[in-house]
Protein backbone atom coordinates (compact mmCIF):
# COMPACT_ATOMS: atom_id res chain seq x y z
CA UNK A 1 0.00 0.00 0.00
CA UNK A 2 1.42 3.34 -1.01
CA UNK A 3 1.50 5.58 1.96
CA UNK A 4 -0.41 9.57 1.74
CA UNK A 5 2.13 11.44 1.39
CA UNK A 6 0.05 14.47 2.35
CA UNK A 7 -0.91 12.97 5.77
CA UNK A 8 1.75 15.29 8.00
CA UNK A 9 0.43 18.87 6.50
CA UNK A 10 -1.18 20.79 8.99
CA UNK A 11 -4.97 21.30 9.93
CA UNK A 12 -5.12 24.92 9.15
CA UNK A 13 -2.86 27.84 7.93
CA UNK A 14 -2.64 31.65 7.90
CA UNK A 15 -2.92 33.71 4.64
CA UNK A 16 -1.47 37.04 4.54
CA UNK A 17 -3.47 39.02 1.71
CA UNK A 18 -1.11 41.60 -0.04
CA UNK A 19 -2.91 42.64 -2.83
CA UNK A 20 -3.86 46.21 -1.65
CA UNK A 21 -0.01 46.78 -1.29
CA UNK A 22 2.07 44.53 -2.99
CA UNK A 23 -0.15 43.85 -5.90
CA UNK A 24 -1.72 47.50 -6.56
CA UNK A 25 1.61 49.08 -6.15
CA UNK A 26 3.10 47.65 -9.54
CA UNK A 27 -0.35 48.47 -11.65
CA UNK A 28 0.19 50.49 -14.08
CA UNK A 29 -2.94 53.44 -13.32
CA UNK A 30 -3.12 53.91 -9.50
CA UNK A 31 -6.47 52.79 -8.27
CA UNK A 32 -8.77 55.28 -6.62
CA UNK A 33 -9.07 55.44 -3.27
CA UNK A 34 -12.38 53.98 -2.88
CA UNK A 35 -11.80 51.22 -4.99
CA UNK A 36 -8.99 50.35 -2.77
CA UNK A 37 -11.42 50.57 0.34
CA UNK A 38 -13.62 48.49 -0.96
CA UNK A 39 -10.90 46.10 -1.74
CA UNK A 40 -10.14 45.72 1.40
CA UNK A 41 -13.75 45.19 2.47
CA UNK A 42 -14.49 42.06 0.24
CA UNK A 43 -11.48 40.72 1.20
CA UNK A 44 -12.44 40.56 4.87
CA UNK A 45 -15.84 39.76 3.88
CA UNK A 46 -14.43 36.82 2.08
CA UNK A 47 -12.74 35.45 5.13
CA UNK A 48 -9.34 37.04 5.36
CA UNK A 49 -7.90 38.03 8.81
CA UNK A 50 -4.63 39.39 7.76
CA UNK A 51 -4.37 41.98 4.88
CA UNK A 52 -1.64 44.63 3.92
CA UNK A 53 -3.38 47.36 2.93
CA UNK A 54 -1.37 49.83 1.98
CA UNK A 55 2.23 51.52 2.12
CA UNK A 56 3.69 54.65 3.95
CA UNK A 57 6.05 55.47 0.91
CA UNK A 58 6.13 58.60 -1.26
CA UNK A 59 3.73 58.94 -3.79
CA UNK A 60 6.43 60.75 -6.13
CA UNK A 61 7.72 57.05 -6.43
CA UNK A 62 4.85 55.03 -5.81
CA UNK A 63 1.84 56.60 -6.73
CA UNK A 64 -0.34 53.61 -6.27
CA UNK A 65 -0.08 53.34 -2.57
CA UNK A 66 -0.91 57.83 -2.75
CA UNK A 67 -3.43 58.66 0.13
CA UNK A 68 -2.53 55.06 2.49
CA UNK A 69 -3.03 58.03 5.62
CA UNK A 70 -6.68 58.77 4.42
CA UNK A 71 -7.04 54.75 3.39
CA UNK A 72 -6.55 53.57 6.85
CA UNK A 73 -8.38 56.31 8.55
CA UNK A 74 -11.36 55.27 7.02
CA UNK A 75 -10.37 51.42 7.62
CA UNK A 76 -10.26 52.03 11.06
CA UNK A 77 -13.75 53.31 11.50
CA UNK A 78 -15.57 50.09 9.98
CA UNK A 79 -16.90 47.91 12.49
CA UNK A 80 -17.14 45.44 9.75
CA UNK A 81 -13.40 44.90 9.78
CA UNK A 82 -13.42 44.04 13.70
CA UNK A 83 -10.79 41.18 14.22
CA UNK A 84 -8.88 41.61 11.04
CA UNK A 85 -5.23 42.69 11.20
CA UNK A 86 -4.42 45.61 8.82
CA UNK A 87 -0.85 45.93 8.05
CA UNK A 88 0.94 48.55 6.02
CA UNK A 89 4.81 48.88 4.52
CA UNK A 90 6.82 51.32 6.27
CA UNK A 91 10.45 52.56 5.01
CA UNK A 92 11.48 54.91 7.44
CA UNK A 93 10.97 57.21 10.30
CA UNK A 94 8.73 59.48 8.47
CA UNK A 95 6.44 56.29 7.08
CA UNK A 96 6.31 55.13 10.90
CA UNK A 97 4.83 58.43 12.17
CA UNK A 98 2.41 58.72 9.26
CA UNK A 99 1.28 55.36 10.64
CA UNK A 100 1.15 55.77 13.94
CA UNK A 101 -0.87 58.71 13.43
CA UNK A 102 -3.90 57.18 11.48
CA UNK A 103 -3.78 54.00 13.94
CA UNK A 104 -1.99 51.49 12.26
CA UNK A 105 -0.91 48.40 14.33
CA UNK A 106 1.11 46.17 12.61
CA UNK A 107 3.90 47.23 10.17
CA UNK A 108 6.21 45.65 7.61
CA UNK A 109 9.98 47.02 6.36
CA UNK A 110 11.54 45.49 3.40
CA UNK A 111 14.84 43.94 3.48
CA UNK A 112 16.60 42.01 0.37
CA UNK A 113 19.32 39.07 0.00
CA UNK A 114 20.55 40.87 -2.95
CA UNK A 115 23.02 44.22 -2.87
CA UNK A 116 22.22 45.16 -6.10
CA UNK A 117 18.62 45.13 -5.91
CA UNK A 118 18.50 46.60 -2.26
CA UNK A 119 20.01 48.99 -3.63
CA UNK A 120 17.82 49.52 -6.44
CA UNK A 121 14.54 49.13 -4.50
CA UNK A 122 15.42 51.37 -1.28
CA UNK A 123 19.02 52.70 -2.48
CA UNK A 124 20.61 51.81 0.05
CA UNK A 125 23.17 48.55 0.61
CA UNK A 126 22.08 45.70 2.54
CA UNK A 127 24.22 47.01 5.79
CA UNK A 128 22.57 50.01 5.60
CA UNK A 129 19.00 49.22 4.92
CA UNK A 130 18.99 46.76 8.07
CA UNK A 131 20.75 49.34 10.00
CA UNK A 132 18.38 52.06 9.30
CA UNK A 133 15.28 49.29 10.07
CA UNK A 134 16.88 48.63 13.63
CA UNK A 135 16.24 52.14 14.79
CA UNK A 136 12.70 51.66 12.99
CA UNK A 137 11.87 48.50 14.19
CA UNK A 138 13.19 49.37 17.85
CA UNK A 139 10.83 52.50 17.96
CA UNK A 140 7.83 50.83 16.31
CA UNK A 141 8.47 47.91 19.02
CA UNK A 142 8.81 50.32 21.32
CA UNK A 143 5.09 51.67 20.70
CA UNK A 144 3.89 48.43 21.07
CA UNK A 145 3.09 47.50 17.23
CA UNK A 146 3.77 44.48 15.85
CA UNK A 147 6.82 44.39 13.32
CA UNK A 148 6.89 41.79 10.01
CA UNK A 149 9.94 41.92 8.02
CA UNK A 150 10.13 40.65 4.12
CA UNK A 151 13.49 39.01 2.85
CA UNK A 152 13.52 39.44 -0.95
CA UNK A 153 15.29 37.38 -3.79
CA UNK A 154 15.64 34.13 -1.29
CA UNK A 155 16.00 32.27 -5.21
CA UNK A 156 17.31 34.33 -7.35
CA UNK A 157 17.61 38.55 -8.18
CA UNK A 158 17.44 39.82 -11.52
CA UNK A 159 20.47 41.86 -11.51
CA UNK A 160 22.66 39.45 -9.62
CA UNK A 161 21.70 36.05 -10.76
CA UNK A 162 22.10 33.51 -7.96
CA UNK A 163 21.89 34.53 -4.53
CA UNK A 164 23.84 32.70 -2.24
CA UNK A 165 21.78 30.87 0.88
CA UNK A 166 24.07 32.20 3.69
CA UNK A 167 23.19 36.00 2.55
CA UNK A 168 19.25 34.78 2.85
CA UNK A 169 20.05 33.38 6.59
CA UNK A 170 21.92 36.26 7.54
CA UNK A 171 19.36 38.77 6.50
CA UNK A 172 16.73 36.71 7.86
CA UNK A 173 18.72 36.57 11.08
CA UNK A 174 19.43 40.00 11.36
CA UNK A 175 15.49 41.17 11.16
CA UNK A 176 14.28 38.50 13.67
CA UNK A 177 17.50 39.57 16.09
CA UNK A 178 16.07 43.57 15.56
CA UNK A 179 12.35 42.64 16.73
CA UNK A 180 10.42 41.28 13.33
CA UNK A 181 8.21 38.65 15.04
CA UNK A 182 7.71 37.77 11.19
CA UNK A 183 9.67 37.30 8.86
CA UNK A 184 8.62 36.92 4.91
CA UNK A 185 10.71 34.76 2.96
CA UNK A 186 10.43 36.19 -0.66
CA UNK A 187 10.90 34.64 -4.12
CA UNK A 188 10.56 37.99 -5.80
CA UNK A 189 11.16 36.91 -9.43
CA UNK A 190 9.37 33.40 -9.41
CA UNK A 191 12.15 31.53 -10.42
CA UNK A 192 12.44 29.14 -6.99
CA UNK A 193 11.79 25.46 -7.25
CA UNK A 194 10.64 23.42 -4.34
CA UNK A 195 14.65 22.18 -4.03
CA UNK A 196 15.58 25.75 -3.39
CA UNK A 197 12.51 26.32 -1.52
CA UNK A 198 13.71 23.26 1.22
CA UNK A 199 16.86 24.44 1.19
CA UNK A 200 15.93 28.08 2.19
CA UNK A 201 13.62 27.21 4.94
CA UNK A 202 15.50 24.18 6.41
CA UNK A 203 18.70 27.13 6.22
CA UNK A 204 16.80 29.62 7.99
CA UNK A 205 14.76 27.39 10.38
CA UNK A 206 18.42 26.28 11.65
CA UNK A 207 18.79 29.91 12.99
CA UNK A 208 14.90 31.58 13.33
CA UNK A 209 11.84 29.67 14.71
CA UNK A 210 10.12 27.79 12.31
CA UNK A 211 6.72 29.53 13.28
CA UNK A 212 8.25 32.76 12.77
CA UNK A 213 8.93 32.05 9.28
CA UNK A 214 6.55 32.76 6.37
CA UNK A 215 6.61 32.16 2.38
CA UNK A 216 6.22 34.98 -0.08
CA UNK A 217 6.06 33.46 -3.75
CA UNK A 218 5.73 34.65 -7.14
CA UNK A 219 4.52 32.85 -10.06
CA UNK A 220 6.75 34.07 -13.30
CA UNK A 221 7.95 30.33 -13.83
CA UNK A 222 4.73 28.55 -12.67
CA UNK A 223 6.30 27.36 -9.31
CA UNK A 224 4.40 29.10 -6.99
CA UNK A 225 2.29 26.98 -5.92
CA UNK A 226 4.59 23.58 -5.77
CA UNK A 227 6.57 25.74 -3.97
CA UNK A 228 3.97 26.19 -1.46
CA UNK A 229 3.42 22.53 -0.83
CA UNK A 230 7.38 22.34 -0.59
CA UNK A 231 6.78 24.98 2.32
CA UNK A 232 3.93 22.96 3.97
CA UNK A 233 6.32 19.75 3.51
CA UNK A 234 9.34 21.76 5.69
CA UNK A 235 6.99 22.99 8.42
CA UNK A 236 5.65 26.88 7.10
CA UNK A 237 2.10 27.99 7.89
CA UNK A 238 2.26 31.36 7.20
CA UNK A 239 1.66 32.02 3.28
CA UNK A 240 1.45 35.32 1.38
CA UNK A 241 -0.73 35.71 -1.47
CA UNK A 242 -2.76 38.79 -3.61
CA UNK A 243 -6.33 37.95 -5.18
CA UNK A 244 -6.44 37.98 -8.60
CA UNK A 245 -2.45 37.29 -8.77
CA UNK A 246 -1.87 40.46 -8.51
CA UNK A 247 1.43 42.27 -7.99
CA UNK A 248 4.72 41.59 -9.63
CA UNK A 249 8.06 43.95 -8.55
CA UNK A 250 8.42 47.08 -10.05
CA UNK A 251 12.38 46.83 -9.64
CA UNK A 252 12.21 43.32 -10.72
CA UNK A 253 12.45 43.25 -14.45
CA UNK A 254 10.12 40.10 -16.10
CA UNK A 255 8.55 39.32 -12.67
CA UNK A 256 4.84 38.23 -12.52
CA UNK A 257 2.64 38.75 -10.06
CA UNK A 258 1.92 37.17 -7.09
CA UNK A 259 0.27 33.63 -6.03
CA UNK A 260 -3.26 34.51 -6.44
CA UNK A 261 -5.15 33.98 -3.31
CA UNK A 262 -7.84 32.20 -4.73
CA UNK A 263 -5.61 29.04 -6.40
CA UNK A 264 -3.76 29.05 -2.69
CA UNK A 265 -7.17 28.59 -1.08
CA UNK A 266 -8.03 25.97 -3.95
CA UNK A 267 -5.05 24.01 -3.13
CA UNK A 268 -5.44 24.03 0.48
CA UNK A 269 -8.86 23.45 0.85
CA UNK A 270 -8.28 20.47 -1.95
CA UNK A 271 -5.49 19.09 0.59
CA UNK A 272 -7.94 19.23 3.31
CA UNK A 273 -6.27 22.57 5.06
CA UNK A 274 -9.04 25.28 6.58
CA UNK A 275 -8.13 28.34 5.31
CA UNK A 276 -11.28 30.06 6.76
CA UNK A 277 -11.97 31.79 3.14
CA UNK A 278 -15.10 31.83 1.34
CA UNK A 279 -13.37 30.87 -2.41
CA UNK A 280 -16.36 31.84 -4.08
CA UNK A 281 -16.53 35.36 -3.05
CA UNK A 282 -12.37 35.80 -3.46
CA UNK A 283 -13.21 34.65 -6.75
CA UNK A 284 -16.04 37.18 -7.28
CA UNK A 285 -13.61 39.59 -5.70
CA UNK A 286 -10.39 38.55 -8.41
CA UNK A 287 -12.73 39.75 -11.30
CA UNK A 288 -13.77 42.97 -9.86
CA UNK A 289 -10.55 44.40 -9.27
CA UNK A 290 -9.50 43.08 -12.68
CA UNK A 291 -12.73 45.04 -13.83
CA UNK A 292 -11.13 48.11 -12.35
CA UNK A 293 -7.88 47.61 -13.51
CA UNK A 294 -9.09 46.94 -16.84
CA UNK A 295 -7.28 43.31 -17.21
CA UNK A 296 -7.86 39.83 -16.50
CA UNK A 297 -7.10 38.13 -13.62
CA UNK A 298 -3.93 35.96 -13.52
CA UNK A 299 -5.14 33.63 -11.11
CA UNK A 300 -6.04 30.49 -12.53
CA UNK A 301 -9.29 29.78 -10.28
CA UNK A 302 -10.82 32.80 -10.86
CA UNK A 303 -10.38 31.99 -15.00
CA UNK A 304 -11.83 29.08 -14.91
CA UNK A 305 -14.83 30.26 -12.90
CA UNK A 306 -15.02 33.27 -14.67
CA UNK A 307 -18.15 32.23 -16.57
CA UNK A 308 -20.24 31.70 -12.93
CA UNK A 309 -19.14 35.11 -11.28
CA UNK A 310 -21.18 38.11 -11.55
CA UNK A 311 -19.54 39.82 -8.43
Amino acid sequence: MIADPLADLPARVTIVEVGPRDGLQNEPTPLALEDRLELVRRLAAAGLRRIEAGAFVSPRWVPQMAASDELFRRLAGLEELAGVRLSALVPNARGLARAVEVGVGEIAVFGAASDAFSRRNINASIEDSLARFRELVAAAREMGLRVRGYVSCIAGCPYEGEVPLRRVVEVASALHAMGCEEVSLGDTIGVGTPRRIVQVVRACADHLPLEALALHLHDTYGQALANVLAGLECGIRIFDAAVGGLGGCPYAPGASGNLATEDLVYMLEGCGIATGVDLEALVATAHWISRRLHHPPAGRVARARAAACRG
